[in-house]
């Protein structure tokens, strides 16, 4: 997709001192360190909202799979819980582009178009998932066109939850192939970063999917202010490798990453 979406518009809450952004966790039941990391950041995080930028979630194929005792219940009552204490706002990704409704109103978690534009103190940030700027990825970009249309996504709901579930297990093994083979995650197109920067009036994009955090220039736009693409990382906590990173936004300190915990300890400034 080379055009310019439409933005959704969203600003912040008087009360908000402080923003979280999240994105990419992947959370599965195979990797319990990582589901347990995020339920306890959502504990003790000082935020008074909560992004989460798409790929919260592994997989998803449908509201009706978070049936009691299954995991994605178990993800519904940590959100439950957590909105209760703060906003919580969820995009969805290219892994669970089908969370609804269902799901979301009893957790008590706001929907979020992608993109959206964030305006806090004054300034107006850029949020998406990331994958719909990832041009080069021609295949997946189809792939996206057609699951993301509502008769696609009727058919599929409409198949009996255990042949979803299977369907599931073979693209992610077929993703998990194709990622082994390629070794990287595709790119996000600057020109393309910097035509929907000049469209928002914003000159900060924060987005994930690319699992390469980082901040990364993007010349000036019209008016001379400079342009910032800011990447989320991914989660990934297993017994041999340890990764999260929250980005927090605040009205004194602007945008900072910190190691998620009860003392969120910096890791650097963007």
């Amino acid at each position: 997709m080379t055009t310019v979406p439409r933005f959704a518009a969203l600003p912040a809450r008087a009360h908000w001192r402080t923003v979280d952004f999240i994105s990419d966790l992947h959370l599965k039941p195979e990797e319990p360190l990582t589901f347990d990391a995020w339920a306890r950041y959502l504990r003790h995080t000082p935020a008074d909202a909560v992004f989460m930028l798409g790929d919260l979630f592994e997989v998803w194929v449908g509201d009706d799979s978070a049936l009691p005792g299954s995991f994605e219940a178990q993800c519904g009552e940590v959100l439950r819980q957590a909105s209760a204490a703060r906003d919580v706002f969820f995009m969805r990704g290219n892994r669970d582009f089908l969370v609804g409704g269902d799901f979301l109103a009893p957790s008590g978690v706001g929907d979020l178009a992608d993109p959206t534009l964030l305006t806090f103190d004054e300034h107006t940030y850029l949020l998406t998932h990331g994958d719909l700027l990832c041009t080069d990825d021609v295949a997946y970009q189809q792939f996206r066109q057609q699951v993301r249309a509502p008769e696609w996504q009727s058919a599929f709901l409409a198949r009996p939850l255990p042949e979803r579930q299977a369907v599931a297990r073979q693209m992610r093994a077929q993703s998990e192939a194709q990622h082994a083979a390629q070794g990287v995650y595709a790119q996000v197109d600057a020109d393309l970063a910097r035509r929907w920067l000049g469209a928002a009036d914003a000159t900060t994009l924060i987005h994930g999917h690319t699992h390469r955090p980082g901040d990364h220039a993007l010349g000036a736009d019209a008016r001379g202010r400079p342009l910032t693409q800011v990447v989320l990382s991914d989660w990934h906590i297993t017994a041999a490798e340890r990764r999260l990173e929250v980005l927090r936004l605040t009205a004194e300190g602007g945008l900072q990453r910190v190691s998620p915990g009860p003392t969120s300890r910096p890791c650097s400034k963007t």
